[in-house]
């Protein structure tokens, strides 16, 4: 259980009247809000609160003392971040009735949100992924060469998460200006911290990522404004992280559905008494700061306040859904500035690695925002060689290595991309984007459509078997992310794509996963022209044309596909899809009512793979044009074998063959 700390102690040292009563307010706020909360929640009129009384100060305290254009990412019971930032009232409260005139347009509650204007990013309900998105943000005024601080809050429960462990790391290796305040109350939800960690304390942690650790009084107002304005000083001209802990309590349940009862009533009384306002308010009171009269004014001031923001937000009717504007809202607006390859005369060879390499070495050269990141990508040249001698042009700053911590690292592509930059993360191979999941699929994909924040990241991801390379190098992963509205994934199948659509990928101000074909890199070349050019999302393109039937692929099905229609002399349209997500239905369309015939191919395990999607999609759109059953050729709904004997019976080449033959037969 969290230390109960002996009687408030203020001390006021040099603050002046104004800032003590200017405190005062701001700490009265939230409480006054909740409390009115909590009333039109048993009025069915908010569908949901987590309460924040009692730790009111730690928000407050720790917002006030910073400046007002450094950014916050708070948790669910930081509501004094933004009544400290002055969010206004009636927007806040239509954010949480779900109404359009809200910060998400009614797709999301609570603090779910962000607020560029305000300088505040909200949580997802994951809640460790905010701390990697704080270094992000970090990085960025690192690199501007601002003298600026972000501070991001976390739960003494919400501490036990990986994602916790990552972002601290990183800010430490990379001595990132971000405060962590761990907002120690005891409890996760139900389970106190005793089933939750066995240190005392989380100052211990601080000289385990070798960085600074302070605790405070997290009820004491006075106490954490102080605290966090002297670091936050000291971290603009000395950029480092450092951990804070604020001691406080809880005083109702995690959210109110979940009351109370496993929380001993003895301590609940105990820390009853050390209630932060009321214990700030009796001291001004006290020391002649605040009289009686000016509290009952203050008081009613701030309820005519919350009375006015309720009226304009229940004025508000609910959302109505348009259908058009919620697809299209999953992404940032962006129509691709022409670049296309330059027509006429040859273009030289390069192997499919080094049309990555140019690709990437002239999108650096063309956005000077765009920062790397990825496992020994620095000096090494990561393990594939694809960023090696960039150091040497673009500096250590520009192309980062990065500890093995891949959520923190797409974490911080978002916290740079929040401050106006271009990031590429590279998996060091594909299989391991699972350790980044999360930051994926919740944080990149869904920030533009919960808050309109976009999120510029590019994913490198080096897949695809062949190499004998096991069950955990070799993995096709692209389904799992073509299933994530909100995303965009690319799969070149030639040189000449590989460097038109990772430009495009990078131009996107969208998230993109880049899926790149390791068996590719040095057995693949062709003409790639040396000037810089894009090769458009969403637009699929023929490798090949025929009149007997259509295959439709990417990637290294493109190869297969044409090296069987090759050795069978069958004449074939080959498909290559290079964008599957979205993906290029017209196109589809075009070469299933051409011939007829079709197979879908994929390197990716048979069920679930997206060919079941295509062929669902064809089944329902272009059935009178079809003269066979769509199939489906892919790889055994197995993990990939490391032998090479069983490699291959893994892998669909020799049952595309049957298929191939079975479909021009038919």
């Amino acid at each position: 259980m969290t230390p109960v700390a002996t009687a408030l102690r203020f001390d006021r040292l040099d603050h002046s009247n104004e800032t003590l009563l200017h405190l005062y307010q701001h700490l009265l706020r939230p409480r006054l809000i909740e409390e009115k909360m909590l009333i039109l929640l048993r009025q069915g009129k908010v569908s949901k609160w987590f309460s924040g009384i009692g730790q009111e100060a730690i928000s407050v305290g720790s917002t006030l003392a910073l400046e007002p254009d450094e950014y916050i990412l708070p948790l669910h019971r930081n509501l004094g971040v933004f009544t400290g930032r002055n969010v206004p009232l009636g927007r806040l409260f239509a954010q949480w009735q779900g109404k359009r005139t809200g910060f998400t347009k009614g797709r999301d509650r609570s603090f779910h949100f962000g607020s560029n204007e305000h300088h505040i990013v909200g949580m997802i309900s994951h809640l460790g992924p905010q701390l990697a998105v704080a270094g992000g943000i970090a990085l960025a005024d690192v690199l501007d060469q601002k003298p600026k601080v972000t501070l991001t809050y976390s739960g003494d429960g919400g501490a036990s998460e990986g994602d916790f462990h990552e972002a601290l790391n990183v800010a430490a290796v990379w001595q990132l200006p971000v405060i962590f305040v761990i907002e120690n109350n005891g409890y996760g939800l139900s389970t106190p911290s005793n089933e939750q960690f066995r240190f005392k304390s989380f100052v211990d942690k601080g000289p385990a990522y070798g960085m600074e650790a302070v605790q405070v009084d997290g009820n004491n107002v006075l106490e954490v404004y102080t605290t966090v304005k002297k670091l936050a000083e000291d971290l603009r001209q000395n950029p480092r992280p450092v951990l804070v802990e604020a001691l406080t309590f809880r005083m109702r349940g995690h959210e109110e559905a979940s009351g109370t009862k496993y929380v001993p009533q003895s301590l609940m009384e105990e820390w009853a008494q050390k209630d932060p306002v009321e214990n700030y308010e009796k001291w001004l009171i006290a020391e002649g700061i605040l009289t009686e009269t000016a509290k009952h004014s203050i008081r009613e001031t701030i309820k005519a306040a919350i009375e006015a923001g309720l009226q304009e937000a229940d004025a508000v009717p609910m959302p109505t859904a348009d259908v058009q504007e919620e697809i299209a809202d999953m992404y940032q607006p962006f129509e691709a500035p022409k670049n296309d390859a330059p027509a006429g005369g040859a273009a030289p060879e390069k192997r499919f690695i080094d049309a990555i390499q140019e690709g990437l070495r002239q999108s650096m050269q063309r956005y000077p925002d765009l920062v790397l990141m990825g496992q020994d990508i620095a000096d090494y040249g990561g393990v594939f060689k694809i960023t090696e001698g960039f150091v040497a042009q673009f500096g250590k700053a520009r192309v980062r290595n990065t500890p093995l911590c891949e959520s923190a690292i797409v974490g911080a592509g978002l916290g740079l991309s929040i401050k106006g930059k271009k990031s590429m993360v590279e998996m060091q191979f594909a299989d391991f984007v699972t350790c980044g999941f999360n930051q994926i699929v919740n944080n990149l994909a869904k920030s533009h459509y919960r808050w309109g924040q976009n999120a510029d990241v590019v994913v490198r991801m080096p897949t695809g078997a062949g190499s004998a390379a096991g069950p955990f190098h070799s993995q096709s992963n692209e389904a799992w992310f073509t299933h994530v509205p909100g995303l965009k994934v690319v799969y070149p199948s030639n040189p000449h794509d590989a460097k038109g659509l990772l430009c495009a990928a990078i131009e996107d101000p969208n998230p993109v996963m880049y899926f790149e074909h390791k068996m590719l890199y040095r057995s693949l070349s062709g003409p790639v022209p040396e000037a810089y050019y894009t090769t458009p999302i969403g637009k699929a393109a023929l490798a090949a044309e025929g009149d007997e039937l259509s295959i439709i692929t990417y990637g290294m099905g493109v190869r297969w596909a044409l090296q069987v229609c090759e050795e069978l002399k069958v004449s074939a349209d080959i498909l290559d899809l290079r964008t599957l997500l979205p993906w290029d239905q017209e196109a589809v369309r075009r070469t299933v009512e051409k011939n007829g015939r079709v197979l879908v191919l994929h390197e990716d395990t048979l069920t679930g793979g997206i060919g079941g999607e295509i062929a669902a999609w064809i089944g329902e759109n272009c059935f009178e044009h079809l003269d066979a059953p769509v199939r489906r050729v892919a790889s055994l709904d197995t993990a990939i074998p490391f032998a090479p004997p069983l490699e291959a019976a893994f892998l669909p080449q020799q049952r595309l063959r049957e298929q191939v033959e079975a479909l021009r037969n038919y």
